[in-house]
């Protein structure tokens, strides 16, 4: 149609044109123009047959969609049939449920009115007899009714003034029987008739006084508290101080506190729960614990009193105060020793505490589980409980003691490990001296009295004072008897042992032999202490899981983190310790391995068949050399541990691989005499791996290739070894040093040496 269009417009135009050229434009549009119609044509003629069959198709499918059609007005007009008796039976059925729900509230207001005559009446015979409990019961009754319901048939009632009357008799039989209880139950506390008590406890809940059930019931366990803790605070101040159970006296009294706290929980919390309802301990609980911290607080200000604890924490503040400034004036210090009863006794105190606010949280924390509230009103409670247990009194008390405590034991801990250091001492066949198992001992018995606490952040301290205590003091007194070195001279054990033994340190350089001794037990303390570290850090670790899993997983990262900077000291140490190895090699080992090695190019390696076979009977080197290394090592082996003697060997090896090494390229080789070298190494790497448990052999790898490169009959032999792939050996030699080596043989000519391509 579009090109039809085009086509008749372009006929009508031509008619008006007079230019050639005009006219041949219009006839090639004209072309185009029947072409493009020509091919719509051809595309419709192709598609005849396609849709002349789709047609009949259409024709044949008639029939059926008339059937699907009359089925279709069928269906419609039984659903709209059925949704209209479905409205129909909906509204009767609404009707039905808005008749049964006026009959049931009918028959509500009918039974509310018979239990409102019922309690009326009840209430009055059982107040009559002082049947308290069943009087109560009919007033809790009464409560539940909806007194809005049954004033509103009041009016539509012939008989509502006896509904108002009745309401009026509850009303003042509730009033006298809330004052009646009350009384009762006042005077039974009183008298501590413990009857008497429980069943008037039992009937506040009936008249919907929870709260002031809870807490009148509360002061009748407060005083049996008050009872026993005077007596407990009584036995604990009449003890003599040279009891044996003296130093536990006052952690006893609380325990005792907190046993009496606990029982009374246990025994009353199945009353609470039953006649009050689940959510309800906690309640009673708080005003048992504000007696508990006031009794409490008794037992402490007690200790606090007869203990001198104020005192003594202040002139340990003070002794610490002039440490830190390093104050030189001299000032009366606390023996430490008097604070070791006092420390456990803190300890003590605090682990018993926490136990008690562990077994309060569980019980509380069981009681609101089980009761009705959920969501956040259940969070705001428990909330609420660590807030309580957090705030009271009694955490605050500890939280002052605990505090003083941290102090002093680090003072114990800082003074009794100085003390150890100035006693320190060697016994004669021990690798290290005193100090070392002292002040390890001391450590672990700080951390874990501090731990044995009960509290993470008093662990946490007690674990930094020690990291800092081991990383710096104990530190710098091992660095600083390393730093004077090892003094060089002949050296006497029997005389060092004699001279320590009497006292007598190494003050000046006629003293030599004390400090040679003194220099290696210091390194064996590093070395030990190293290890000490190690196996300090395990036991912590153990015990700390132990606390993590009482006081919860939150606290694990703080401890693991105190933890990991005890391991941080076992770098210091070992840097210590290769410092002090430093100090022995370069004033013990390098000078008298020089002369030793220079024997080397004392004897000749361009020798004879006979001297060759008097070299295998006597070698006039490697005997010698190995006996004066053992002479050398025999020295050290029974005063170093075998980990710092392994060391010592180790470094003894390093010098002699290359002070040999400069010998060998110092002299000259026959075959011979290449043979005898590697002989000599073999025998020395022998003897050297015979001494130490750490291998030695890569060591003198540069050696025996020397010593391969020597005994080639030919220089060309090397392309045999030679090369990281083809070759049998990784070569620690360069190209340079390997052509260095070959020229050493006075039969290998340098020309084929220069020749070769390595």
């Amino acid at each position: 149609m579009a090109a039809a269009t085009s086509l008749g417009e372009l006929m009508a135009g031509v008619e008006n044109l007079t230019e050639i050229t005009e006219i041949q434009s219009a006839l090639s549009k004209l072309s185009k123009e029947e072409q493009l119609v020509t091919d719509e044509i051809s595309v419709l003629l192709d598609h005849h047959g396609h849709l002349e069959s789709k047609m009949n198709s259409l024709h044949r499918m008639g029939p059926n969609l008339q059937l699907v059609l009359t089925d279709a007005k069928q269906l419609s007009g039984m659903i709209g049939f059925t949704s209209e008796l479905a409205e129909n039976v909906s509204s009767k059925v609404r009707q039905l449920d808005l008749a049964k729900s006026r009959v049931q509230s009918a028959i509500q207001r009918v039974n509310d009115i018979l239990d409102l005559k019922f309690c009326t009446d009840g209430v009055q015979t059982a107040l009559q007899s002082e049947d308290y409990e069943k009087a109560a019961g009919h007033i809790h009754r009464y409560l539940t009714l909806d007194e809005k319901v049954l004033k509103q048939v009041i009016s539509d009632a012939r008989e509502g003034s006896s509904i108002d009357a009745s309401l009026k008799v509850l009303h003042e039989a509730e009033q006298n029987l809330k004052g009646l209880v009350r009384e009762k139950l006042d005077q039974a506390i009183k008298s501590s008739d413990r009857p008497s008590v429980e069943r008037f406890f039992k009937i506040f809940p009936l008249l919907n006084l929870h709260e002031e059930g809870l807490a009148k019931f509360s002061t009748y366990l407060q005083a049996q508290i008050v009872s026993n803790a005077k007596e407990h605070l009584a036995i604990a101040s009449s003890v003599e101080s040279t009891d044996r159970r003296a130093g536990v006296l006052y952690a006893d009294a609380l325990t005792s506190l907190f046993e009496d706290v606990g029982k009374i929980i246990e025994v009353h919390q199945p009353l609470v729960e039953t006649y009050y309802g689940p959510g309800r301990l906690f309640t009673m609980i708080e005003y048992l614990q504000k007696e508990c911290d006031r009794q409490a607080q008794k037992v402490i200000d007690t200790f606090v009193e007869q203990r001198d604890f104020d005192r003594k924490a202040q002139q340990v503040q003070q002794s610490l105060s002039r440490s830190a400034y390093k104050s030189s004036a001299v000032h009366d210090k606390l023996d430490p020793r008097d604070l070791d009863v006092l420390l456990a006794e803190c300890t003590l105190l605090n682990a018993r505490t926490e136990l008690y606010l562990r077994f309060i949280r569980r019980r509380v924390t069981s009681d609101i589980e089980v009761s009705n509230e959920e969501g956040p009103a259940k969070e705001e409670s428990l909330s609420h409980l660590e807030r309580q247990l957090r705030e009271c009194a009694l955490s605050r008390r500890m939280q002052e003691i605990i505090g003083n405590y941290i102090v002093m034991e680090e003072y114990f801990m800082r003074e009794t490990v100085m003390k150890a250091v100035n006693m320190d001492s060697i016994e004669p066949g021990t690798h290290t001296s005193s100090m070392v198992d002292d002040i390890f001992f001391i450590l672990k018995k700080c951390t874990r009295r501090a731990m044995s606490s009960g509290s993470v952040d008093c662990a946490c301290a007690m674990l930094n004072h020690t990291s800092t205590l081991l990383g710096s003091d104990y530190r710098d007194v091992l660095y600083g008897k390393l730093r004077a070195g090892f003094p060089s001279g002949s050296f006497d054990v029997a005389q060092a042992y004699s001279m320590l033994q009497q006292g007598r340190f190494p003050t000046s350089s006629s003293d030599t032999n004390a400090a040679k001794l003194e220099f290696l037990t210091t390194l064996n303390n590093v070395e030990v202490s190293i290890e000490y570290t190690q196996t300090l850090r395990k036991s912590l670790t153990e015990d700390c899981h132990s606390l993590v899993s009482q006081s919860g997983e939150m606290n694990r990262d703080k401890l693991d983190m105190c933890l990991t900077e005890l391991t941080t000291h076992t770098n210091k140490f070992k840097d210590v310790l290769e410092y002090g190895l430093g100090q022995l090699n370069a004033s013990a080992i390098k000078p008298r391995i020089k002369p030793m090695v220079d024997m080397f190019l004392s004897t000749s390696h361009n020798i004879t068949e006979d001297e060759f076979s008097v070299y295998e009977a006597n070698d006039p080197f490697v005997q010698e050399f190995i006996m004066n290394l053992e002479l050398l090592l025999k020295e050290f082996k029974d005063l170093l541990t075998s980990s710092n003697y392994d060391a010592i060997v180790s470094l003894l090896t390093n010098e002699v691989t290359v002070q040999l090494e400069k010998a060998v390229l110092k002299s000259v080789f026959n075959r011979l005499g290449g043979l005898q070298f590697d002989k000599e190494l073999r025998s020395l790497v022998g003897y050297l791996t015979s001494v130490t448990q750490w291998t030695i052999r890569d060591k003198f790898a540069r050696l025996t290739q020397m010593a391969t490169i020597l005994n080639l009959d030919r220089v060309t032999e090397i392309l045999d070894y030679w090369g990281s792939n083809s070759g049998p050996l990784t070569w620690r030699l360069t190209p340079a040093e390997v052509r260095q080596v070959l020229s050493l043989r006075l039969d290998f000519r340098s020309e084929d040496i220069k020749r070769l391509k390595l």
